[in-house]
This record gives structure tokens, C-alpha cells and sequence, in this order.
């Protein structure tokens, strides 16, 4: 009996089995290289056969297929079921709504009100970095430290300051510690099992507050080839940030960069975002010839993911209020007053004047960082019911 009447998995023989199972592979794989090749010689005598082919077979991925979301600031309205018509040679309508005049407007409305609207202003020295601390979480470990040490060459006004020990050091108080003493950033890494694992970025001095799921963490030496990084303040790339969403944690990480790059260190920082993944890389322009260039990774690389984003600072459950003066220490100040009526203003405002310290005694502001966390946007396991659900 033929073995071809059977199928491979009902041969019980496994020599046998296997056997069969390699010739009917080759045989759909010469089957396969005998279509294409008829293709491509039926399509070398006629090319507008390929370019028709080509643009009809587009490969659907999670990209191209990605659900509709009406946050997104350059997206028309998904295409309503057309009803079959006779045909006509009249051009078809131009949509009601055209994709670029309501995102528009809310985006510009977005820009206006968001908190980092000073900082696209221009009334800060472009010169000037925006200045940076950088801390860990609690008993962090030396590659925690190291790669803190490596974020901290990316933005030229960083800081890597360690996480002091005990109690009394939680992160809203080191946001309104670090406000205090004009900032512009906190950023905090977390670990986990002695490797970093999440990032959490703070604008200060009112927020926002963004949480950040890290991986694929690689440091400078382990990068083959890496080149050195300059002092030069790096040019910024970012792709891929196209919702509301996206265009706020846009807007964040270009604050942690000098509005003016200097071209001169050829460095390049490129943060590209895909399927919600932003993925960190940072380059050198290597000019091998007048016409060529080359792109030389500096280092360090790795991927975030953002999983919540907060209104404010980060919120301080124990904070204790200040507290209030007793009645009798104002006694005093009040018969004083009481006594001289007739005082001048003039002379009232030199006494205050004296009171009040000078800019030799002025001490940093206070910035109190709230008790309760007020979510803007937060990721849950719901929100992903598909493959083809991206936020940013």
C-alpha cells in the first residue's frame, strides 16, 4: 500500500514517519521556489505587474492594524460602511471632517495648559541645562549606581546624589526637598533582584509624575565598540509619540534636554516609540567621507514603559502639619500696636523691612507634596484586551 495515502502522523514507524515528512517538505518548498520564479520572470517583461503587486500586498502587522483611538492628534474618524452605488464618473464627497482641524485645536489647547509650557516659552537661558538629581530607591546595589552614573552623562545638568538611609526619606519628600533648591527633575530608579527596574521621572515643582516599567538594561562597556560621550549638549530625536497621551510624555523627556543642541559633539539621543515600548538609544555621528556617515552607539541602552502618569509630586501618606501658634505669642506684637497709634507707615515698613531676612539669609522654599496620588492616566490589564491597543 502507498505510503502516500496516509498522513505522517498516522505512521507509527518513526524512521519512516520522519521521512516522509522531510520529502513532503522539500516537495512544498520546490513548489514554492518554481511559483516565485515564474513570478519574477513573468514580472521582468511586464514591471507594472510589480508595482501593482506591491502595492496591493501589504503585510498586515500590529502597526497597520492598530484599533481606532480618538485621542490621537492626527487621526480622521474610521471610514463608515459604504453603501453599494451605481457607478458614476463624479469624483467621490471629501469628508466632513478633515483629519487635521479638531486635533489641532486640542492639541494647541493641550500646549497652552500643560505644566511644561514654561519651559517651551524660551524665557529660560537656552545656555543653561535643566538641572537634574538622580537618585535610586533604598539600599540600592552597585549596578543600580552604575547605571545612575551613566543617566547622568545623557542629561548635562544631572546630579547622582545616593539615597540616604532610614526612615523619613520617601520620594514626595525628596521631590519637595529637591523643589525647593530649583531642580527642574527628580528621577528615581528602582531594582529589583540587584537590577534596575523601574524609572520614575518627577517635574518639579508641580508635577507631572511619570512611572516607568524598565528592561533590556545594557551599560556602555557591555556595548561592543561604543564610543565615548562628550560634555556637548546631545540632539534630541523622538518618533512615534502621536496621542494625547504620547504628546505629554513627549513633552516630559524633552524637558530633561537643553532647548539648544550643540552640533558641534555630533551626539544623538533617539527615543522611539513602538507598540507603546519607548526604546532608549544614544549615538555619534561618524563621518567616514564627505558623502558617508555612520552611526556609533555611545551607550547606555535600554526600554521603558510607562505605567502610570500623575498629576502632581508623589504623595507623602505621613507628612505632619506644621503647628499653629499659640494665642498668647501674638499678645505682644498687638499691645505694641495698641500703644502706638501714631506711628508713621513709613516708619511701620522700615521695621517690617528689618524683620524680614536678607538675600545673604534667604532660605529655600518650601514645596509640601500632597497626601493622596492623583492619577491622570493609569495602565490596567483590562485596558489591553488586544494585541492592537497602544496609548501613546
Amino acid at each position: 500500500m502507498p505510503s502516500s495515502r496516509f498522513e505522517p502522523s498516522q505512521i507509527k514507524n518513526k524512521e519512516k514517519r520522519e521521512e516522509i515528512a522531510r520529502k513532503q517538505k522539500r516537495e512544498k518548498g520546490q513548489a514554492k521556489l518554481k511559483r516565485r520564479l515564474a513570478l519574477a520572470k513573468s514580472e521582468s517583461d511586464n514591471p507594472a505587474a510589480k508595482k501593482r503587486r506591491q502595492i496591493e500586498n501589504v503585510p498586515r502587522t500590529l502597526d497597520n492594524t492598530r484599533e481606532y483611538d480618538p485621542s490621537i492628534l492626527t487621526a480622521a474618524l474610521p471610514p463608515e460602511p459604504e453603501e453599494p452605488v451605481a457607478s458614476t464618473s463624479s469624483p467621490p464627497p471629501e469628508p466632513q471632517h478633515k483629519p487635521d482641524e479638531q486635533p489641532a485645536d486640542e492639541s494647541a489647547a493641550d500646549i497652552a495648559s500643560d505644566p511644561f509650557a514654561g519651559y517651551f516659552s524660551g524665557a529660560a537661558d537656552p545656555t543653561v541645562p535643566p538641572k537634574v538629581l538622580i537618585t535610586t530607591s533604598p539600599k540600592a546595589t552597585r549596578t543600580t549606581y552604575e547605571f545612575c552614573e551613566e543617566i547622568s552623562t545623557i542629561f548635562p545638568g544631572a546630579e547622582v546624589i545616593r539615597r540616604p538611609k532610614g526612615k523619613n526619606f520617601e520620594m514626595g519628600r525628596i521631590a519637595g526637598w529637591a523643589a525647593g533648591r530649583n531642580y527642574s527633575h527628580l528621577i528615581v530608579v528602582n531594582e529589583n533582584m540587584k537590577k534596575p527596574n523601574a524609572m520614575t521621572i518627577v517635574y518639579l515643582p508641580d508635577g507631572p509624575t511619570a512611572y516607568f516599567k524598565l528592561s533590556s538594561v545594557e551599560l556602555s562597556k557591555k556595548i561592543s565598540g561604543h564610543a565615548r560621550a562628550t560634555e556637548h549638549f546631545p540632539e534630541l530625536v523622538m518618533n512615534g509619540f502621536v496621542t494625547r497621551l504620547g504628546h505629554t510624555v513627549g513633552r516630559l523627556f524633552q524637558t530633561l534636554f537643553p532647548p539648544m543642541p550643540e552640533f558641534q559633539g555630533r551626539q544623538v539621543v533617539t527615543l522611539h516609540n513602538q507598540r507603546d515600548f519607548l526604546f532608549f538609544r544614544r549615538h555619534r555621528y561618524a563621518f567616514r567621507s564627505v558623502e558617508k556617515v555612520q552611526l556609533q552607539e555611545i551607550g547606555p541602552r535600554f526600554t521603558l514603559k510607562l505605567r502610570s502618569l500623575k498629576k502632581g509630586l508623589p504623595a507623602v501618606k505621613s507628612l505632619g502639619e506644621l503647628s499653629k501658634p499659640l494665642e498668647f505669642d501674638e499678645f505682644p506684637d498687638e499691645e505694641q500696636a495698641q500703644d502706638a497709634p501714631g506711628q508713621p507707615a513709613e516708619a511701620q515698613d522700615e521695621a517690617m523691612e528689618q524683620d524680614e531676612p536678607g538675600p545673604s539669609e534667604a532660605k529655600p522654599k518650601k514645596v509640601v507634596p500632597p497626601k493622596d496620588d492623583e492619577y491622570q492616566w493609569i495602565w490596567k490589564p483590562e485596558l489591553e484586551t488586544t494585541r492592537r491597543t497602544f496609548f501613546l
